[in-house]
């Protein structure tokens, strides 16, 4: 099953040992997310060693080995959905996720619940993902 991973998610990749981390390398999901991801785990990478207490070289090998479990898509990739996508999304910095969404058809992983206010994407929090495992 495909699904896109929201940035917030993709974060909790870097508390080794992480519930959110052992499903995001379960390998039971094809997981996909924008590149913008990637630029937002960057803008936010002295926030996240702060939190994790790891250091700079670890950060540099999970993020490397982030790109091993979820396959990072371009803008261009999606960009034929990007307008409909700015038109449902609550927060249009959410665009991007709810773009590639579209594209693929499949459902949005995220801890954001605004985004559960639009009704053509499937959002899915952490627990409700573990719940379609069950099922």
């Amino acid at each position: 099953m495909k699904i896109a991973v929201d940035t917030n998610i993709l974060f909790r990749f870097f508390w080794k040992g992480s519930f959110t981390r052992n499903l995001l390398t379960s390998k039971r999901f094809d997981l996909i997310s924008p590149k913008v991801s990637l630029k937002e785990i960057k803008k936010y990478s002295k926030d996240i060693i702060e939190k994790t207490r790891i250091t700079q070289s670890k950060f540099n090998e999970y993020y490397n080995d982030l790109k091993k479990f979820v396959k990072f898509t371009d803008e261009r990739e999606y960009l034929d959905f990007l307008k409909e996508a700015t038109e449902i999304s609550p927060d249009k910095a959410d665009s991007h996720f709810l773009a590639l969404c579209l594209k693929n058809k499949c459902l949005l992983w995220s801890k954001d619940s605004l985004l559960k206010k639009q009704n053509k994407i499937t959002v899915l929090s952490t627990e409700e993902i573990v719940e379609l495992l069950s099922s």
